[in-house]
């Protein structure tokens, strides 16, 4: 039996962290790369912590950020009715967090790689720092996006630890495929797990192919 609820869950929890983060981590990654701030370090360790914090440390203190009895939490309640954690916009913001250094990461080498001149050479033109940025930043950085957004999307296919502190295992609500491969294994049904996670790899092999396949391709048109 295919687990689809569990499916669909971690497709639109993939999908939905990816766009915001896309929003939230790109004025990041850009400030980061043009900045000489002196908290620019701080700022870094800070949104590269998900990459060697363990997901269940993770998972445990947003778990109590999160909860009703503190200030996001209660604010969230009283305007929603509902409680960040074991709820779906619980797993969202969790994976917020443990997916950002997959977005802003590859965001901030590129805006590195790009260099001042592009811009320099817009802002000659009479472009405003708004317009150089989509018009000459955005496009040049193409790859730089579509592999940031590629990684976060399958980070967060496979996020376990975290989800599982934050949402919990709550069918139709809160279980990804993850959790559900888990489950399967804990009751020795292997056949189901088997297939879970076959279906995880092969779909995750595919995404990163395509993207390592496009940027070559990419890489052979301009050179």
């Amino acid at each position: 039996m295919v687990e689809w609820p569990s499916i669909l869950i971690t497709l639109q929890l993939a999908g939905v962290t990816t766009l915001l983060l896309l929003v939230l981590g790109t004025p990041l990654a850009w400030w980061l790369a043009n900045t000489r701030h002196p908290a620019k370090p701080v700022v870094e360790a800070v949104t590269a912590l998900p990459l060697v914090l363990p997901p269940t440390v993770l998972g445990f203190y947003l778990l109590i950020l999160l909860s009703p009895n503190t200030p996001l939490g209660g604010f969230w309640v009283s305007l929603t009715g509902q409680t960040l954690t074991f709820s779906f916009a619980g797993l969202v913001v969790a994976s917020l967090i443990y997916s950002l250094p997959f977005m802003v990461q590859p965001l901030q080498s590129a805006f590195e790689g790009l260099g001042a001149k592009p811009l320099q050479a817009a802002a000659s033109l009479g472009a405003s720092p708004r317009d150089a940025f989509f018009t000459v930043a955005v496009p040049l950085c193409k790859r730089g996006f579509i592999t940031a957004s590629v990684l976060t999307f399958a980070h967060t296919l496979g996020e376990f630890g975290v989800v599982l502190m934050v949402g919990g295992n709550i069918p139709g609500q809160t279980r990804v495929i993850s959790i559900a491969i888990y489950e399967n294994v804990e009751v020795m049904n292997y056949s189901q797990a088997h297939m879970l996670s076959l279906g995880l790899l092969i779909f995750s092999f595919a995404v990163l192919f395509c993207v390592y396949a496009a940027n070559r391709q990419y890489s052979v048109r301009v050179a």
